[in-house]
């Protein structure tokens, strides 16, 4: 038995979305059914591991997005209960504030950046593979930053297969060179996994997937 376990980056994945959509017509596929998607391409690891597999667990890295609007911290944080509610593990970084000053006029500008996700990922995958948690990690994300700590796992824990799924329109060749097996995820594998519109959750509670996103 092969176990797999997915990393997901939170905020690439909902880049791809926004690419999606836009490639669908405006049709939003942000009410997204992660756990379905990630079951839908276990065949993928299959294919590598040349061997049964069995998903073990999926992480899910993103931030809340405080200094936002409400009606945007509310939609996120109903997503959030969404995915708990289908039992993935979820990680939440923060946004931290941040004074630039513009090249061209030289005002200071106040930005928010995300904070911890990059981190949050590379130490969930050490600790994985120094746990013997699984046989294959499966990221889903196309951002480099987090090369360097995929570079030391593999070295360190050559037995422990690990991989990228690329978000749709996320696909970095970096990475691909770096973990052969790697493959994209596809625009239509959004569409068909969407969350039912309610969703019921355990407690017997209906959430209805927002009409603005």
């Amino acid at each position: 038995m092969n176990r797999v376990i997915f990393l997901v980056d939170g905020f690439n994945l909902y880049h791809s979305l926004v690419q999606a959509q836009d490639h669908n017509g405006g049709y939003c596929v942000k009410w997204l059914d992660l756990h379905r998607l990630c079951l839908g391409y276990l065949h993928m690891v299959r294919r590598q591991a040349k061997s049964k597999v069995d998903m073990e667990a999926i992480h899910y890295f993103s931030a809340s997005p405080t200094h936002r609007s409400k009606a945007k911290q509310s939609r996120h944080a109903l997503y959030m209960t969404c995915l708990r509610s289908s039992g993935i593990k979820v990680h939440l970084g923060r946004f931290k504030k941040k004074t630039v000053e513009c090249p061209l006029c030289h005002r200071n500008h106040l930005r928010h950046e995300e904070k911890e996700t990059d981190v949050a990922i590379a130490s969930e995958l050490f600790e994985i593979c120094q746990t013997n948690a699984a046989d294959s990690v499966v990221i889903v994300s196309g951002d480099t930053d987090i090369a360097p700590a995929v570079k030391t796992c593999r070295r360190l824990f050559p037995d422990v297969f690990i991989c990228f799924a690329f978000p749709y329109k996320r696909h970095n060749a970096e990475l691909e060179q770096l973990c052969p097996g790697s493959f994209k995820m596809k625009c239509r594998s959004y569409l068909k996994h969407q969350y039912p519109d309610p969703l019921e959750i355990a407690n017997g509670r209906n959430l209805a997937k927002p009409l603005e996103w």
